[in-house]
C-alpha cells in the first residue's frame, strides 16, 4: 500500500482530519519545508521543556509544524477539562498512597509472609499504582504542552483495567514509546513476518532501557513467553469465522477465557518483575502450589473471566453508539 492510499484512508477514518483540522498523526507523516530542518530547530525540539523532562515522545515533524501553527484539535474548554481530570486523578493517587500499602510490602520483601490471596492483591495494587503514577506524570506534561499549543500523543489512552490482551496492554502503556519502537525497531526487524522473534529483541531492549537489572530482564522474557500463545491463538482466530449462533457463543467464551489467562500471566510477570524478583521465583512457585493458593488462583481466574466479558460488553455498546 503506497503512502497516498494510506493518507486517503486516514483522512476518511480520522474524525479530526475529516472535520477540516489536522491531527497529530497527519502532522507526523507530513513533510516540512527544507528550511525547517535546521540545527536551531533541532535544538528547540531537544530541549522543549514539556517533552525534555518527562513528557511523551513527539516526532520532529509534528513539533516543528505546530510552532508556527498551534494545534486546533483541543479547544480551550477541552484543555481546561483535561486539566481538571488530571487534578481528580492526583487526588485519587493521594487517597491510594494514604490508605493502601502495596508498595511497602513489595519494597520491604515481606510479601512472602502474606497469604497467596494477599500476594496477588499486592501485585494487582502495585501495577495499578504504577499505571496511575505514570498517568499523572505523562498527562501533566501533555497538559503543559497543550496549553503551549503543541499536541503530543497520549501515553495512557486506555485504563489498565480495560485491557484483556497483552498486545492492547502494551499499545496503551507508554503509547508514544510503543510507536517509536514500532517505527524504528519492529518494522526494520521484519514487522509481523518475524513477530515471534522480534518481541524478544524489543522487550529485552525495553528492559535494558529502563534499567540494567536482572529482575527487569526476567520480566521482559516472561512477557515474551506469555505473548507467544496469544500471537498464535490470534493468528488462528483470524482464519476462523463463526457461521452459527453456537459458533459465536463458543468464540465469545473462548475469547473471555483467553483474556482471563492473559491477565493472569501479566499478574505473574508483574510479581516476578516488581514484587518477588527472579531470585524468589522458586519461593513464589511453591506458594502457588499450596492448597489455599489453588483455590485463590481459581477464584481470581473466574473474576478475570467475568471482567473480560464485561469489557467485551462495553466494547459492543461503544460500537453500536
Amino acid at each position: 500500500m503506497d503512502g497516498q492510499t494510506t493518507h486517503q484512508r486516514h483522512m476518511q477514518r480520522c474524525e479530526v482530519c475529516s472535520s477540516g483540522k489536522t491531527c497529530y498523526h497527519a502532522l507526523q507523516e507530513k513533510g516540512l519545508h527544507i528550511e525547517k530542518y535546521s540545527f536551531c530547530m533541532y535544538m528547540c525540539y531537544l530541549i522543549y521543556a514539556p517533552l525534555y523532562i518527562s513528557g511523551p515522545i513527539l516526532s520532529f515533524n509534528a513539533f516543528a509544524a505546530q510552532l508556527e501553527m498551534p494545534q486546533k484539535s483541543y479547544s480551550l474548554v477541552r484543555i481546561c477539562f483535561y486539566g481538571l481530570r488530571w487534578c481528580l486523578a492526583f487526588f485519587l493517587m493521594e487517597l491510594l498512597t494514604h490508605f493502601f500499602f502495596y508498595n511497602a510490602f513489595a519494597k520491604s520483601g515481606l510479601w512472602w509472609q502474606l497469604s497467596p490471596f494477599q500476594v496477588f492483591i499486592v501485585a494487582y495494587g502495585v501495577i495499578n499504582f504504577m499505571w496511575l503514577k505514570f498517568f499523572l506524570i505523562w498527562r501533566f506534561f501533555r497538559f503543559w504542552s497543550l496549553v503551549n499549543g503543541v499536541e503530543t500523543p497520549e501515553n495512557m489512552p486506555r485504563c489498565i483495567s480495560n485491557c484483556h490482551d497483552l498486545e492492547t496492554f502494551w499499545k496503551s502503556w507508554h503509547a508514544s514509546y510503543n510507536r517509536w519502537l514500532v517505527r524504528y525497531m519492529y518494522i526494520p526487524l521484519g514487522g509481523s513476518k518475524r513477530k515471534l522473534l522480534n518481541i524478544w529483541v524489543i522487550f529485552t531492549f525495553v528492559a535494558i532501557w529502563h534499567d540494567l537489572e536482572w529482575k527487569l530482564v526476567a520480566w521482559a522474557w516472561l512477557t515474551c513467553i506469555f505473548l507467544i500463545p496469544e500471537i498464535v491463538v490470534k493468528s488462528i482466530a483470524k482464519t476462523f469465522k463463526a457461521t452459527s449462533a453456537l459458533g459465536e457463543f463458543f468464540s465469545y467464551e473462548l475469547g473471555a477465557m483467553s483474556g482471563a489467562v492473559t491477565i493472569s500471566c501479566l499478574m505473574i510477570a508483574n510479581l516476578v518483575g516488581y514484587v518477588a524478583g527472579p531470585s524468589h521465583i522458586k519461593l513464589l512457585i511453591s506458594r502457588m502450589m499450596e492448597k489455599e493458593a489453588r483455590f485463590t488462583l481459581a477464584a481470581i481466574f473466574f473474576t478475570f473471566y467475568v471482567a473480560v466479558k464485561l469489557m467485551f460488553h462495553i466494547g459492543d455498546i461503544r460500537q453500536k453508539v
